[in-house]
């Protein structure tokens, strides 16, 4: 039989301005809250500075937390292209990081997120923040953008806990 570890997992919810980041760690089960913060840049920064800024961040919260997994939202598109193409260079900062700390990242659409935290694909911000205080009731954040970080956390938890029973079940 398996022996069962604790997986630490980050959530990242991207942003030029401010970069949400949330650790859990769960073990079968049950989750527990590490961490969260915020990364935020100088708007009064170019981009190249405000994108360094935000790599800078992401690498000292992996260096310093050491989750064994990572996941991102996706981004959605919206009605000003300049603005999505600078949320995406954010996002790409947010896939990039983990991923060369050797880190698994995982990306979830915001539906899916909010499905997991709170049981349908569409609500409000604040009852992502109260459920993830429901389910971590330890849990602190200082900006929305780090709550939301926790909740994609939540997700990637539920999904990998779903994804590793199917492939026990296929073994036997």
């Amino acid at each position: 039989m398996l022996q069962e570890r604790t997986i630490r997992i980050i959530g990242i919810d991207p942003g030029l301005r401010r970069t949400g980041w949330g650790i859990v760690e769960t073990l079968g089960n049950s989750l527990r809250f590490v961490a969260s913060g915020t990364v935020m840049s100088d708007g009064k920064m170019d981009l190249a500075g405000r994108l360094r800024t935000l790599y800078d961040g992401l690498t000292e919260v992996i260096h310093t937390q050491r989750p064994d997994e990572a996941a991102v939202e996706q981004t959605f598109v919206n009605k000003d292209a300049v603005a999505t193409l600078k949320l995406g260079q954010a996002r790409g900062i947010a896939m990039v990081v983990p991923s060369l700390a050797g880190l698994p990242v995982a990306e979830y659409a915001p539906n899916a997120v909010k499905k997991a935290v709170i049981g349908v694909g569409h609500g409000e911000k604040r009852q992502i923040h109260m459920m993830v205080k429901v389910l971590m009731p330890r849990a602190t954040f200082d900006t929305d953008d780090a709550a939301d970080a926790l909740a994609i956390a939540i997700c990637h938890s539920h999904h990998r806990q779903s994804a590793q029973s199917r492939a026990l079940l296929a073994g036997l």
